[in-house]
């Protein structure tokens, strides 16, 4: 997965510290959460309540790649909020975009992590997906948002707008963006996608050309679902797949186009899924993703 200056045996002190990530390195970690500065990175993960299948070596990968592009004098860190908002509300200093760059002018996703709404889960469940995503070719951000479901929706309908206003600069095509997200970031994600950025105190955007969800029991059913592709285990304790398959099922009914992945003996949390059962199921979402964007005027 690459080389860089960081190992398995840094710590997430250094990782704060370095000039890198100069104002913002304490957000690649979950601020909601009691981490040591002293843990490594090859193990911080395990640290993250009802995750699994953690791999350290993507952990790795990932703030090398981030550390890289400081080098190169790249941007890739974005707060969603105005120094005059972050002085009227402290928790809006807890939020920003993490971007991985993909093709300039190449579609968007926009990457929510899960964490029950207690903690954001970035290093397992959004920053590697953005990762994997710009891989492919596309723009990939991973949202840190607050946690608390009315929060969490809020800044990511911030983000949203932030995206539209900024996609000239950033040399990004937000037109039929997609929305992705574990657990509680699939609930934020389907969310943003049924009732959009307006319902959550952000400007009126178009809404995103796909839904993404992973292992989240979200049941409730609108009737203005975009295209939603859901994945989820069979050993999943807090998201049943079975209520996942109806939720999909119901959308189907409704005559949106839907996909779904249940894969035997996963538990709850499993990212990318990388080593198991479920390996390649974002290569599968992307290309739903794609193939649901195959409609007039998008």
């Amino acid at each position: 997965m690459g080389t860089g200056i960081f190992t398995e045996h840094s710590t997430v002190q250094d990782v704060i510290v370095h000039p890198a990530f100069s104002g913002f390195g304490r957000l690649l970690f979950p601020v909601d959460l009691p981490v040591q500065a002293d843990w490594k990175l090859g193990e911080v993960a395990d640290h993250f309540p009802w995750y699994s299948c953690i791999r350290p070596q993507r952990t790795v990968s990932l703030i090398n790649e981030l550390s890289g592009k400081a080098s190169y004098g790249e941007m890739f860190f974005y707060d969603i909020y105005t120094d005059e908002e972050k002085k009227r509300d402290a928790r809006q200093r807890d939020t920003g975009l993490f971007f991985f760059r993909g093709k300039r002018g190449a579609r968007t996703a926009i990457c929510n992590a899960g964490g029950g709404f207690m903690y954001v889960a970035a290093l397992q469940d959004s920053l590697p997906h953005a990762q994997a995503l710009a891989r492919k070719g596309f723009n990939a951000f991973a949202l840190i948002y607050r946690p608390g479901w009315k929060t969490a929706c809020e800044d990511l309908a911030r983000a949203i707008s932030f995206l539209w206003e900024h996609a000239a600069e950033l040399q990004i095509d937000m037109r039929g963006y997609s929305l992705w997200g574990g657990s509680a970031g699939a609930r934020m994600s389907a969310w943003l996608g049924s009732f959009g950025t307006e319902n959550f105190g952000a400007p009126r955007c178009p809404r995103p050309g796909a839904v993404i969800m992973q292992y989240t029991g979200l049941d409730e059913v609108y009737g203005n679902e975009p295209p939603t592709y859901n994945c989820v285990g069979t050993r999943d304790g807090i998201a049943d797949y079975r209520v996942m398959e109806r939720r999909i099922a119901a959308i189907r009914a409704r005559g949106q186009k839907t996909a779904i992945e249940v894969f035997p003996g996963l538990s709850h949390g499993f990212g990318l899924g990388e080593g198991t059962v479920a390996d390649g199921w974002l290569d599968r979402a992307a290309a739903f993703w794609q193939e649901s964007l195959k409609k007039p005027g998008r």
